[in-house]
Order: C-alpha cells, then sequence, then structure tokens
C-alpha cells in the first residue's frame, strides 16, 4: 500500500504519519498512532501528530470515529466519500458497513429542510465475533 498525499507542505513526518495511518487496519487513536511511529524509529511530536490529523479531517482525508471515553479515533480513507463502520467496544476492530440508506435519509432530510451541507455522524458499536465469550 502506498502513502497517501495530503495536501498540506509536505515534511518528513507528515510522510511518516500518512504512511503510519496508512498502515493501520483499524482506527486508531493520536497517541497510540504516535506510539507506533516511536516504536518504529520516527521522531515526531505529538503535537504534531494531533496537528496533521486535524487537518487531514478537515481535508476529509480520514474517517473519524469517537471512543467511549470520548477521544477521537483516525482511520484513513482509502475513497473519496465516507464511511461508516461497525467498530467494536473490546478490542476495536473495524469493519465498513453497507450505509446507502443513511446517505439516502441525511441527503432526503437536507432537501426537505432546505438546508445545506449537511454533515452526519452515524456510529454502530458492539462486540465482534473474537472478543464474545464462548457459548456452551
Amino acid at each position: 500500500m502506498s502513502a497517501p498525499t495530503v495536501r498540506q507542505r509536505p515534511t518528513r513526518q507528515r510522510s511518516a504519519l500518512l504512511e503510519a495511518l496508512a498502515n493501520c487496519r483499524d482506527f486508531v487513536s493520536a497517541q497510540d498512532l504516535h506510539a507506533r511511529m516511536a516504536d518504529d524509529g520516527t521522531r515526531i511530536g505529538l503535537t504534531t501528530v494531533y496537528r496533521a490529523l486535524r487537518d487531514l479531517e478537515a481535508a476529509g482525508e480520514v474517517d473519524v470515529a469517537q471512543a467511549a471515553a470520548g477521544e477521537r479515533l483516525y482511520r484513513w480513507r482509502p475513497d473519496t466519500w465516507h464511511r461508516h463502520y461497525l467498530i467494536c467496544r473490546t478490542c476495536g476492530f473495524s469493519r465498513p458497513v453497507d450505509s446507502e440508506v443513511v446517505e439516502e435519509w441525511a441527503g432526503r432530510i437536507a432537501a426537505d429542510s432546505g438546508f445545506a451541507g449537511v454533515e452526519h455522524i452515524v456510529e454502530l458499536t458492539g462486540v465482534c465475533a473474537g472478543c464474545q465469550p464462548a457459548v456452551d
């Protein structure tokens, strides 16, 4: 997988962050991403990680979810459109879900209300099969 690009001033640190984020399978917090990068030998400040993730979010290049404790979680967006995910509350495993009905509903609400630029957040959480207790 090649590292995605962002419209910000290219720096070695931003390139390393983009590569690290693109290699994350599931959602990751800024602190966890920073720790992973440090473990891989990348020197980058936590403030730089937060700033870069904020910029990527503003550019629509990451999907964002909120952890139960309120922390923002990030996942590289492989396409130009946002996705909705089902996220395990126990281990953080995530998988995209078909959300065409949600997109149609949001479009209808916008059209019916006369609002423009309507955005929405839909978060689905549960416990994945791997984290469910074994049934006897």
